[in-house]
């Protein structure tokens, strides 16, 4: 490892302690650094030791390294890339389907068009259209 520890290095270091808010990791000449529990993992961890045990060898990434007190901040999280997604999401573009909390019928209701490609222009035009009919409309009930 290199004796020069610099901020955005990518380094493996061994857990030596487990704290509830992180964990201590041994880096190269005796140093240390600590991984806040927010940057040991891309999902929620309830405990540090639900992801890390004593005697680990992770590879972390230098956040930081205040000059005064050389106090070192790690990621584990940004050393290593955001796992892919098993699962599909919640909501996609692709998949325009909205759950029935949407078809409630004390909601006001909008005229519904069979559904087409649809881009931000085109759906910036649709609205405006739909904007503009209800203007004239509401115009002509006031001139009546």
């Amino acid at each position: 490892m290199s004796n020069n520890l610099e901020v955005g290095m990518i380094v493996e270091g061994k857990v030596v302690q487990l704290k509830p808010f992180g964990a201590f990791i041994s880096l190269a000449d005796n140093k240390r650094g600590l991984v806040h529990i927010s940057q040991i993992s891309h999902d929620y961890i309830k405990e540090v030791s639900d992801a890390l045990s004593e005697g680990d060898t992770v590879k972390v990434k230098i956040i930081s390294i205040e000059p005064d007190s050389g106090k070192i901040s790690l990621s584990i999280k940004d050393a290593n890339p955001k796992p892919v997604a098993d699962k599909e999401p919640r909501f996609s573009r692709d998949n325009r389907e909205r759950s029935d909390r949407y078809e409630r019928n004390d909601k006001p209701s909008f005229k519904k068009e069979p559904e087409k490609s649809v881009n931000l222009e085109d759906m910036l035009k649709e609205w405006t259209k739909q904007s503009n009919d209800r203007q004239t409309d509401i115009n002509r009930r006031l001139k009546r």
